[in-house]
């Protein structure tokens, strides 16, 4: 099954949305595992130079979804696809609008409005655009300049579609069901690749590096991870060896050698986990796009908990085996873990 590239070709210019443009952050149900849900169309609105062939893009966006997006400062976890009201959704994107109304500047700050107006401050309240003559204006993916969940800034689920939908109508959303199994499996394997990493390369810390994990181990995954990403069919996660890491107590001595007795810890340990047949579930204390999610897993040894803005399985039991492969660098610097699930 092919994931679609997301959208990151560089827009020209930010897209102008409705002057009525309410200015909340979307709610989502994703993190519950939904699929499918009915909402009202708050904005559909041309992409400059989105689409595909010459054709043109829209940026669709609901009040409510439970389509997750690519998130723009960590994009680990591919976007959904699916059908909004029969429109195939070919991509979904973080979105962001500056509450003060005005362009996003490079510096991660929000302009003024151009009308002389004094600006709201970046710390104000977020339930709502002001009153200004300047459209507020929507930046997608790589073209937000702050965090997502920064003050001051209304925080959307972006549908691409090559089609127009009518604002203001209720639209049935349909995530394609097999792609976010597959891609939760992969985002569950990756978290618990990671805690079973740790606890591999535990005796190799020579002294207490000041992270430890949630099963109280030495924190190597959050503490040398260099990237993360997920499709369809497996997570990879590179690790950087240097001496940053050595510094905080880690030693890479015979790190080649011990590869496949390393492979082979962290392997069993998956597969008990995985016979285990564990609850997974993703806490949210609210449905906004922007609540600080947890995933949370209740194994044998105690549970676990991860922040985590992704999608995930609920329960372990529904793979029939988690298996990773370990590879290092020539130079030693560099570790790869491509952890692949086999759904049952």
């Amino acid at each position: 099954m092919p994931v679609p590239p997301p959208l990151s070709a560089p827009l020209p210019l930010p897209v102008p949305l409705p002057a009525d443009f309410p200015g909340v952050s979307t709610r989502v149900s994703f993190p519950g595992g939904s699929v499918e849900g009915r909402s009202t169309v708050l904005a559909a609105v041309p992409i400059p130079g989105g689409g595909t062939e010459g054709a043109g893009s829209w940026a669709v966006v609901t009040a409510e979804t439970p389509f997750h997006p690519l998130d723009h400062s960590w994009p680990d976890q591919p976007a959904d696809t699916g059908t909004l009201d029969g429109v195939p959704v070919r991509d979904c994107v973080t979105g962001a609008v500056a509450l003060a109304g005005g362009v996003a500047d490079a510096a991660g700050t929000a302009a003024g409005p151009t009308d002389g107006s004094a600006a709201l401050p970046t710390d104000g309240p977020t339930d709502g655009l002001p009153a200004t003559d300047t459209p507020p204006l929507l930046l997608l993916g790589a073209d937000i300049p702050v965090r997502r969940g920064e003050e001051g800034w209304a925080w959307l689920v972006v549908h691409v579609t090559d089609q127009p939908v009518a604002v203001g109508t209720e639209v049935e959303l349909r995530v394609d069901a097999d792609r976010r199994t597959a891609l939760s499996a992969a985002h569950t394997g990756c978290h618990l690749l990671a805690l079973a990493l740790n606890e591999a390369l535990a005796p190799r810390w020579r002294k207490d590096p000041g992270r430890t994990d949630a099963l109280g181990r030495p924190d190597f995954d959050s503490l040398a991870m260099d990237s993360s990403r997920m499709d369809v069919h497996a997570s990879t996660d590179v690790y950087r060896i240097g001496k940053s890491l050595r510094k905080k107590g880690f030693t890479s001595d015979d790190l080649a050698a011990d590869l496949p007795a390393l492979t082979a810890a962290v392997n069993e340990r998956l597969a008990a986990w995985v016979a285990a047949d564990a609850p997974v579930r993703v806490e949210a204390p609210g449905p906004e796009l922007t609540a600080r999610r947890r995933w949370a897993c209740d194994l044998p040894e105690g549970q676990a908990s991860i922040a985590c803005g992704g999608t995930h399985l609920h329960h372990l039991g529904q793979l029939a085996e988690l298996r990773t492969e370990l590879r290092l660098s020539d130079d030693g610097t560099e570790l790869t873990a491509t952890t692949t699930p086999k759904p049952r």
